[in-house]
């Protein structure tokens, strides 16, 4: 695995280097273009801005939901191609003609009430929220988070049962990630997929849906090749993508297991990892 730093980025001199060839950029945001609390450094939004200027195909590919996705899109500048949210579950296309800028070509949904169920008899006192289908989020205890990009909607634990949802999230004080990953492994969560966050956080997607899923879904439409292929990412929920891209970048602050699935190591977020990427990129 490489370590990419600073001094190391003006050794890249493969088919990255090659000016006649256009990659696909997939970057997460929270932890990767921001950090914890949602600030993004001048170097890292600059050298986002100067690869999308370039003509590469630059995707925004994170966790969050479409409305806590657009002020990303906008604060990098990127008016047409794609962007997917919700780890794979929605898929937008962006287009400066359309009257939102955007429209969502690709949703996927399912039914929580098996994994709610599942999940509430060990996790009691855990906080439950999910995205419906219409794009509202419908909590318990009047749980929120920026991810979700607009106001829950407080709702008793029957109404959850009762949704179709794109993303389910279990939030608990209570446990830790490893407690979490416990829980998962002891019941079982058939016919959805699943990513434990830093925090004891759970994120909770379609059978088989991830961001790599939509990633690959797009790559061949943008007629990509795989090893023009570049994904920067920290959590959990990028594994399946940094194992997808050509190219897999870890952020320097990211768990074992998602370094583990990376070909390299960037800086951390607070050191703007991302930026010494992307700038490699353009060189």
């Amino acid at each position: 695995m490489t370590i990419l730093t600073e001094s190391t980025v003006a050794g890249i001199d493969d088919q990255r280097n090659a000016t006649d060839n256009k990659f696909m950029v997939a970057l997460d945001v929270d932890g990767t273009l921001v950090d914890h609390d949602g600030h993004m450094s001048a170097p890292v939004r600059e050298a986002a801005q100067a690869v999308v200027a370039a003509g590469h195909d630059v995707l925004i590919a994170t966790g969050r939901s479409l409305t806590a996705t657009l002020p990303i899109i906008e604060q990098i500048g990127i008016s047409t191609g794609y962007a997917v949210c919700c780890n794979g579950g929605v898929t937008l296309r962006l287009d400066p003609e359309l009257a939102d800028g955007y429209e969502i070509i690709h949703k996927s949904t399912f039914d929580p009430a098996p994994a709610l169920r599942a999940l509430s008899d060990r996790l009691p006192t855990a906080k439950y929220a999910l995205e419906d289908e219409d794009g509202n989020f419908l909590a318990t205890e009047r749980f929120h988070d920026a991810s979700f990009g607009v106001e829950s909607v407080p709702v008793d634990f029957r109404t959850l049962l009762e949704a179709t949802a794109v993303r389910l999230v279990v939030f608990s004080t209570e446990n830790t990630p490893e407690e979490f990953s416990e829980t998962i492994q002891q019941i079982g969560l058939a016919g959805v997929t699943y990513s434990v966050g830093w925090t004891a956080w759970l994120d909770i997607a379609a059978a088989g849906v991830t961001k790599a899923s939509a990633l690959e879904r797009l790559r061949g439409h943008l007629g990509t090749e795989p090893h023009l292929t570049v994904a920067i990412g920290d959590g959990r929920n990028d594994i399946e993508m940094l194992g997808w891209a050509g190219r897999g970048v870890a952020m320097g602050q990211a768990p074992d297991e998602v370094i583990a699935a990376a070909d390299e190591v960037t800086a951390s977020v607070f050191d703007d990892g991302a930026a010494h990427v992307l700038l490699s990129l353009l060189r």
